[in-house]
């Protein structure tokens, strides 16, 4: 029986394209500005209890700490792996979503002006900022397809 000699899967030619297609994607100044505002608003939304100073209520400082952290974990990698932004920004923009509704979700009487008012406009645009990541990965996938993207 004859053996045959395979390359590695990372030197497939297929693979190397698509990868380059990435980086070239994930080096745009809109993936760069959404990846930055993106890291901003996470940081903003785990420390928001601190700054806007709602930090007495512990269930939704530990819920804006853990949400914070996952959004940056989520879309703070975008350039590293753009290829999975598309499904990464739709969990992100639930996060977002859950930040807005968190006030009157978690546990306690934690739904005061400040912890609202934080809490709505930071979900707002952690959800925009998520859906203009997954718009941006969609086109980009669109275009390697050569399809456009439906409105």
């Amino acid at each position: 029986m004859a053996s045959t000699h395979r390359a590695p899967i990372e030197e497939h030619p297929d693979l190397m394209e698509m990868r380059a297609r990435h980086d070239r994607a994930a080096a745009t100044p809109r993936a760069q500005m959404v990846e930055a505002l993106a890291l901003l608003t996470g940081l903003y939304l785990a420390a928001s209890p601190w700054i806007a100073g709602f930090n007495g209520f512990t269930t939704l400082a530990v819920t804006n700490l853990i949400a914070g952290i996952a959004y940056m974990l989520l879309l703070g990698g975008l350039g590293n792996s753009y290829e999975r932004t598309h499904s990464m920004a739709w969990a992100a923009a639930a996060i977002g979503i859950w930040t807005c509704i968190a006030p009157w979700v978690v546990a306690g009487d934690v739904a005061h002006t400040r912890s609202i008012t934080s809490n709505l406009i930071t979900g707002v645009i952690a959800t925009l900022l998520a859906v203009a990541a997954a718009s941006a990965a969609r086109g980009h996938d669109a275009n390697r397809h050569g399809t456009s993207p439906s409105p």
